[in-house]
């Protein structure tokens, strides 16, 4: 599974499956997970949504989730588009845990592939 993760920044190459593999925590440590729902969001510089997929819970105890990106999803244009990731808990709160900075955009950056 190739690609990385690193500040407001996933990339994969594309075509390419790439499991992102997180924890959420606070100050207080690890946040319980269960009874959440984790949803990604990918989209091009007009909104228009070019994927949207449910995260997986991994460890709800600890706070670990996992989002596993199939290649018909990396599969699109080479370039960079905006994402997140919100978590949504039992009590119906929104927040939004990728990227962590409130100040920064997500960015999913897709590179060339050259195997077809």
């Amino acid at each position: 599974m190739s690609g990385k993760i690193s500040n407001n920044i996933i990339t994969v190459r594309q075509g390419d499956s790439f499991a992102l593999n997180l924890q959420i925590c606070n100050e207080q440590g690890s946040v319980d997970l269960s009874d959440s729902e984790l949803i990604m969001q990918v989209r091009n510089h007009n909104d228009a949504l070019m994927f949207e997929i449910c995260g997986t819970i991994v460890d709800s105890q600890n706070g670990k989730y996992a989002i596993i990106l199939t290649p018909q999803q990396t599969n699109i244009a080479v370039g960079q588009y905006k994402c997140d990731i919100q978590l949504t808990t039992s009590d119906g709160s929104v927040n939004t845990v990728f990227p962590a900075d409130i100040n920064k955009i997500g960015v999913f950056s897709v590179t060339e592939q050259v195997t077809r």
